[in-house]
């Protein structure tokens, strides 16, 4: 069990999604940073879908009441238990009593908390995730609150495994760290001002010439006015080259509307199931993760890539994942 003695700025239960329940309006939800979320529950030793604890900006502040395998990848929001300061992108084992809390956002702004056998929550809808506006899924369909008691599911027998190779390193230590990571050249650099690519979008010939220019060439603002349904930016109007009337459609994470102020809104894990404003864009989905760490005051520049080119990075990406899943369970039954 973990217990909540601060819940941060926005902390809430998400997996990988809410889907086939969009055509009945229901939205998708599941994590902002998916990348991360499920690099946290393979070091965990789940499933790629087990609910995790996604940490918005300011984390929270933890006590486990139980010995807990955990990892935490994402955003450095500068995690420590008992004082001592841990690195992300590994396994952690934390003995009972300890505590975990955050310090400062160094990188990015969304971290994921994943712990050996997940977090205990109703399914709803064939997921766990958290639909903040509806209250649904999740935890209480909620975010956390000061005194809430998360539970966690029965652990793996490769969770249980890493669990037993650690707890040997702890001697008189209340943590002890896996001394191999995710390696450097996998993890998304999340920097200030990322280069996000992205795909034209199903309306892009509509806008007008200067607009579609403007769009690859100039440096938009993630707003104030952003969450976790969209992000809204700032930076040149962009404009149709003349009215249209469009016809509502599906919409998907990563879609790039415009409406009639002309200033975009990228639309991310909480989205609507369909929008009626004009599409000039798609973010591909091997830079969803570089969008999702980005925070209020970042800048976003833009760059084209065609659909090929966007399913080829995905797919290369997705044997990279796949190696990689092959590589922790190896080390894993090597008992390291």
């Amino acid at each position: 069990m973990i217990r909540v003695l601060k819940p941060g700025l926005l902390s809430n239960i998400q997996d990988l999604g809410r889907t086939g329940y969009q055509k009945f309006g229901v939205i998708a939800s599941g994590a902002m940073d998916p990348f991360s979320h499920r690099m946290a529950n393979l070091l965990a030793g789940n499933e790629e879908n087990e609910p995790t604890l996604e940490i918005t900006m300011m984390g929270p502040v933890l006590t486990f009441e139980q010995d807990t395998l955990i990892s935490i990848c994402g955003g450095d929001l500068s995690p420590s238990i008992n004082g001592q300061p841990i690195r992300t992108w590994r396994s952690v084992f934390v003995k009972k009593g300890s505590e975990l809390k955050f310090g400062g956002c160094k990188k990015g702004c969304r971290a994921y908390l994943a712990a050996a056998g997940g977090f205990a929550v109703p399914e709803v809808m064939n997921s766990k995730s958290t639909y903040l506006r509806a209250g649904l899924g999740g935890f209480k369909g909620r975010a956390l609150k000061s005194g809430d008691v998360l539970e966690t599911g029965k652990p793996s027998l490769h969770s249980l495994k890493m669990a037993e190779y650690l707890s040997k390193q702890l001697l008189h230590k209340t943590v002890a760290e896996n001394d191999w990571g995710i390696s450097s050249k996998l993890i998304p650099v999340y920097v200030g001002n990322p280069e996000i690519r992205i795909t034209r979008g199903r309306q892009f010939e509509l806008f007008s010439h200067e607009s579609r220019v403007q769009l690859f060439n100039d440096v938009f603002e993630v707003t104030a006015q952003s969450d976790r349904m969209g992000y809204r930016l700032k930076g040149p109007s962009l404009a149709l080259s003349e009215l249209a009337e469009q016809i509502s459609e599906a919409v998907n994470f990563g879609s790039i509307q415009v409406p009639p102020d002309g200033n975009p809104i990228v639309l991310l894990a909480d989205r609507q199931t369909t929008g009626g404003y004009p599409k000039i864009g798609q973010v591909a989905a091997v830079d969803l993760p570089l969008l999702a760490q980005a925070k209020p005051g970042d800048a976003l520049r833009f760059t084209e890539i065609s659909n090929e080119q966007a399913q080829q990075l995905l797919i290369k990406r997705e044997i990279e994942l796949k190696e990689l899943k092959q590589g922790i369970l190896l080390k894993i039954r090597g008992g390291k």
